[in-house]
């Protein structure tokens, strides 16, 4: 019996990692996290396990996250990631698939060189690039080859970025290397400069859902945070309050809604007048932050609507991509230049 390869979609997130199968739908969302054995070298875990290992590790255990910003830090890890990805949903030396990857836009052109190499060391046949806001534009089910204009602002866990798309194309972009992960950097910096105890970055992530927002929002309630006092060392409860958080975090969150408003200004005005009408989409696991689509909303005085998918939507649209892989592989990164 002879095993024929099934074509992959892989949305290679800072914070997650998604892989859709063609025909199948997604079959894997896990943390992008990989835990190592700093003195042999030896993979320990991935996914889900390797995150929750975060700060929790001996000393010659790193749990570590390769892409950092929308950027690869450390080529060997991420090919290792790939290559462990790949062997999870099924390829091996016999099925060697189509796979199509999304990268933030703002990625260089090395960067690009280093991801398609390390997917085809991996076991793929063939490796795309297809840019994160134009693939989660397809994913929103926007109608990108129409001559209208459909913006999308997809906040991920390293880079946010937002994309003006008309006739199948991106004709204005702005990309800022900060995301979901400074956010939760700026609550655990905050909680130790005001309240001198020492959170890990899982904390931070915590404290972030449950009662961080970008605008108030109605019914908040104050949290209990627990960490390590930085003078004494012994553990300590401090209360936090969304006021807390959203000081906290409001350098990410405007630095993130002034990318929106560049975008915007750079637009055709053709297209412009066409966002008051259609609106602007939110996608990616940083939109889900409360209030930000009503602060963008309220900053630029243009309608924000919630993706249906936030999460999915990126990795569904290069799914859909790899189902459709001849009319639409002109989407690809270097097919349009």
């Amino acid at each position: 019996m002879v095993r024929v390869a099934r074509d992959l979609a892989i949305d290679l997130g800072t914070a997650n990692t998604l892989v859709y199968m063609k025909g199948r739908g997604i079959v894997l969302n896990e943390p992008s996290v990989i835990a190592l054995n700093r003195q042999t070298g030896e993979v320990l875990a991935t996914g889900r396990e390797a995150w929750q290992m975060i700060g929790r590790t001996p000393g010659y255990i790193v749990a570590v996250r390769p892409l950092r910003g929308g950027a690869i830090t450390d080529f060997e890890i991420t090919e290792r990631m790939i290559r462990l990805l790949l062997q999870r949903v099924g390829v091996s030396r016999f099925t060697r698939p189509k796979v199509v990857i999304c990268v933030p836009s703002a990625i260089t052109e090395v960067e690009r060189r280093a991801v398609t190499d390390a997917a085809r060391r991996a076991g793929a046949a063939d490796a795309n690039l297809i840019e994160q806001p134009m693939a989660a534009a397809i994913g929103a089910d926007l109608p990108i080859d129409e001559p209208v204009g459909n913006m999308v602002i997809d906040i991920g866990g390293g880079t946010s970025e937002t994309a003006v798309i008309s006739l199948g194309g991106i004709v204005a972009l702005e990309a800022v290397r900060v995301g979901s992960f400074d956010i939760d950097a700026a609550i655990q910096n905050y909680i130790r400069r005001e309240h001198g105890i020492a959170v890990g970055e899982r904390t931070a992530e915590e404290i972030k859902m449950a009662i961080g927002s970008a605008d108030p929002t109605p019914q908040e309630s104050q949290a209990e945070v627990r960490g390590r006092d930085l003078m004494s060392g012994l553990p300590k409860t401090v209360i936090l309050t969304p006021e807390e958080v959203r000081y906290a975090i409001e350098d990410v969150v405007s630095s993130i809604v002034s990318s929106v408003i560049r975008c915007l200004s750079k637009a055709p005005p053709e297209l412009s007048q066409d966002f008051l009408v259609r609106g602007m989409y939110l996608v990616g696991g940083g939109g889900l932050l409360r209030g930000l689509a009503e602060r963008i909303e309220r900053e630029t005085e243009v309608p924000v609507r919630m993706s249906n998918v936030p999460l999915e939507a990126v990795v569904l649209g290069a799914g859909h991509v790899i189902e459709h892989y001849d009319a639409l592989k002109n989407m690809f990164m270097g097919a349009r230049r």
